[in-house]
């Protein structure tokens, strides 16, 4: 199971102190207002920051980083990825699931292995699951009640209920 999650991406500097944007994947800010330490990644170059201050709004949340302490600096972090530990992730409500969890479950109709979960999209109107099929073709299915049935994180398992949403 994976252990850190991408939960954030800073968007841009704010205000003259070296604040910067950041952007919750989650659409929640709760877990990130008590962060005293994160990790931060782009372009696979990984490093660690100090946070010291945090505040703001979920459409405006803004982060202030130790040693960051002009607009041009900020302006530099644009584009980094904020990871967390899974403990220190948004929590999650009965039925919903981190996507990271879910890419690579096999995917069941009738007993039988159809494919695999290759990632997890948002849509429109509901997240969409790209499937991978093991005919070498993909799909993207609603994941919604209506065509997933149990999924088993111990057994690496998700169940569609009808096929012919894969049509």
């Amino acid at each position: 199971m994976v252990e850190k999650f991408v939960v954030g991406v800073v968007r841009a500097p704010f205000g003259v102190k070296g604040f910067v944007k950041v952007q919750s994947y989650s659409g929640e800010i709760d877990h990130l207002v008590d962060l005293e330490k994160v990790l931060m990644i782009k372009n696979g170059v990984e490093k660690y920051f100090v946070v010291e201050e945090t505040g703001g709004s979920a459409s405006s949340f803004v982060m202030k980083f130790e040693g960051v302490e002009t607009p041009e600096a900020a302006k530099l972090l644009t584009g980094w990825e904020l990871l967390v530990s899974r403990d220190a992730a948004a929590p999650l409500e009965t039925d919903e699931y981190y996507i990271e969890d879910l890419k690579g479950l096999a995917v069941m109709l009738d007993d039988e292995k159809i494919g695999v979960i290759k990632d997890v999209l948002d849509g429109a109107a509901s997240q969409l699951v790209e499937i991978a099929l093991v005919s070498g073709e993909s799909r993207l299915v609603p994941f919604k009640n209506e065509y997933f049935g149990p999924v088993d994180l111990q057994t690496r398992t998700a169940v569609l209920i009808d096929g012919w949403i894969l049509e």
